[in-house]
Order: structure tokens, then C-alpha cells, then sequence
């Protein structure tokens, strides 16, 4: 039997690392978008035509029901959310309408359908905000630091209040930072390693970041969606922390990034205040011991592979588009 995935966010960078492994694994991969005036599946190019894509919004109830009726998936990913977390700030209704309450429209919309869905939520280590202990675990405390640490909160009580009250097979993924040269500019890591190749091709002369001291755990994306698929593939529903159990902060990773180009990092950064969250969250470091030791996963790529893989996808990219200056490149 051919199995069915439905990943909302599929053309965001974690959908389309996860589309590319269930793909990889066999699976039949339908993928929610949102109607825009304008496409944005560059990250998926490579198996657009080996995805179906379905029309929907998680702000619509309706939409949702229609495209789980239509493709009666065995296993459901929610990872689509207003996810930038500065922006939660000036948008904190819409990001609770996304990252909140769309987790109980899908969650809704499967106990509607066929409640035997397996489904996975994209819970954050955001949640736990200002940490009253390190490392984090699944028994840490949230105290979440912005609207969208507080979304994910509901997000994350939501599925499990739906696992115990309707006996679905629903599990929390709580992912540490996870990059990749799929990452959206507005994120500083692909911020940092987009602005590295600039400087270093003469086509950009400073970068403007915020809090330096910052840090974070910092994974690969393309291994932290196997995880996800990992959970549901058990026997029973859980919860779990996904991270590398290290932590860096966003000088060491400016520092890296400039240094793999033989570049100062300290000749082109420059701090900008307005870049400064209203409350930041200063450290995060995860303890996955419990998703080592139940399903088996194991972060490989380490931070300095990590940013160096990212700048050089991006030095790529800058050359293409010095050599091509009409096309529009991610």
C-alpha cells in the first residue's frame, strides 16, 4: 500500500526538505498553499512535478475539511504558521490566527474526517522562552517571549489536549533553530550567509544584525525532518525535543561565516538597535535525549558544517545572479 502525506507549508523550507524524504521513502505527497498573487515554489522546484498541490488556508475551516476529504492522507504535517518570530510582534493577531488557531482547525478538520490520521504539530523551541533550567526537555516549563512563542504554546496544548480527549494519534515535534541554504532571508543565519557572499563578490558592503549574544541551538533542517516522520512511524503518540544539545551565538556564527571566506567579520557587521526584539530570548539549548534514545535520530551535520554549507549555497546563488542579473533567485 502506497502511503499519503499532507504537509501544510510545503513550499516553506521544512516542507520541502520533508516532501523530498517521504518522496525518497515512496509516499504519495500533497501539499497545502495558500491562493498569492504570486508563486513562490522555487524550494520544491526540484519535485514540483511529483507533489500534488491543493488550494487552502489555515484561517479556513472549509478548505481544510475539503482537501483531507479529497486526499484522505494516512499521515498529516502541520508546518505552516506566520513563523518569523519579529514580526509576530507587529502582527500578533494574524500570527494567532495562523500559528494557534489553524493547529485546531487541522486538528478539528482530521477528527471530522477520519480520526486515524496520523498527525504531526511544529511545535518551537520558542515556547520556552526565558528557560528556568539547561538544557531543555520535554518536562521544561514555557515562558515564551513573543506572540509567536505564546501561538505555539496554544499550538503545542491544543494537539495534545486533542490527543487525550479524542484518542488521535497526534504528536509535537519541539525543533531548536533548524537552517539550511533553504532558509528565508529574513532569518539571521541566511541573513548572515547571504550577506557574506555579497561582501565577498563586491556587491554588498555591510550587514546590519541585532543582538550578538544571542544564542542558539542550531541543527540542519534536512535532517530534522526526519524526525518528524520518525514520530509518526511509532507505536505510540508523544512529544519530543529535536536539537544538538549545542549552543552558538550569532557573533560565533557571523564569525564562522565571514571566516569560511577568508573575510573580518568584525570590518563589515554593524549593530542596528531597531534589529533588537521588544523581549528577546537570550539562550536555548535542547536536550534530545528522549528522541535519540525512542526513535533513534541523530543530529550529523555539525554548526561549522553547517555554516559553511549555507554561505557556500550562497556564494552559488550571488554568482548567478551577477552572471543573470534578470533572474529572480531564492
Amino acid at each position: 500500500m502506497t502511503k499519503r502525506a499532507l504537509i501544510t507549508g510545503i513550499t516553506g523550507q521544512d516542507g520541502a526538505y520533508l516532501a523530498r524524504l517521504l518522496l525518497d521513502k515512496e509516499y504519495e505527497v500533497h501539499g497545502i498553499v495558500r491562493r498569492s498573487s504570486t508563486e513562490g515554489f522555487e524550494r520544491i522546484g526540484s519535485v514540483r512535478d511529483r507533489v500534488h498541490l491543493h488550494q487552502a488556508d489555515l484561517l479556513d475551516q472549509l478548505s481544510i475539511v475539503n482537501v483531507i476529504q479529497e486526499t484522505r492522507p494516512h499521515e498529516l504535517y502541520n508546518l505552516a504558521s506566520q513563523s518569523f518570530v519579529p514580526t509576530s510582534f507587529y502582527q500578533p493577531l494574524l500570527t494567532g490566527e495562523f500559528t494557534a488557531l489553524g493547529v485546531t482547525r487541522v486538528l478539528e478538520a482530521i477528527r471530522l474526517v477520519d480520526p486515524a490520521i496520523r498527525f504531526y504539530q511544529a511545535s518551537s523551541s520558542e515556547m520556552f522562552g526565558t528557560v528556568p533550567e539547561e538544557p531543555q526537555t520535554e518536562k521544561t516549563p514555557f515562558w515564551p517571549r513573543s506572540p509567536y512563542g505564546c501561538a505555539k504554546v496554544y499550538g503545542h496544548w491544543i494537539t495534545v489536549n486533542f490527543r487525550e480527549s479524542y484518542d488521535l494519534f497526534a504528536c509535537s515535534g519541539m525543533l531548536f533553530n533548524h537552517e539550511s541554504p533553504l532558509r528565508g532571508k529574513e532569518f539571521v543565519t541566511r541573513k548572515i550567509s547571504d550577506a557574506v557572499a555579497r561582501i565577498k563578490l563586491g556587491v554588498q558592503e555591510k550587514l546590519l544584525l541585532g543582538n550578538l549574544d544571542a544564542q542558539r541551538d542550531w541543527g540542519f533542517a534536512g535532517e530534522y525532518v526526519e524526525a518528524m516522520w520518525l514520530m509518526l512511524q511509532q507505536d505510540e503518540p508523544d512529544d519530543y525535543v529535536v536539537a544538538t544539545g549545542e549552543k552558538h551565538s550569532v557573533r560565533e556564527f557571523a564569525e564562522l561565516a565571514f571566516a569560511h571566506v577568508d573575510l573580518d567579520w568584525q570590518d563589515s557587521v554593524e549593530i542596528d538597535p531597531s534589529l533588537i526584539r521588544p523581549a528577546d530570548v537570550f539562550t536555548l539549548r535542547g536536550d534530545a535525549s528522549k528522541a535519540c534514545e525512542k526513535l533513534g535520530w541523530r543530529p550529523r551535520v555539525s554548526f561549522a558544517e553547517l555554516v559553511q554549507m549555507m554561505v557556500d549555497a550562497d556564494l552559488e546563488r550571488v554568482r548567478r545572479e551577477i552572471d543573470f542579473p534578470e533572474t529572480d533567485l531564492a
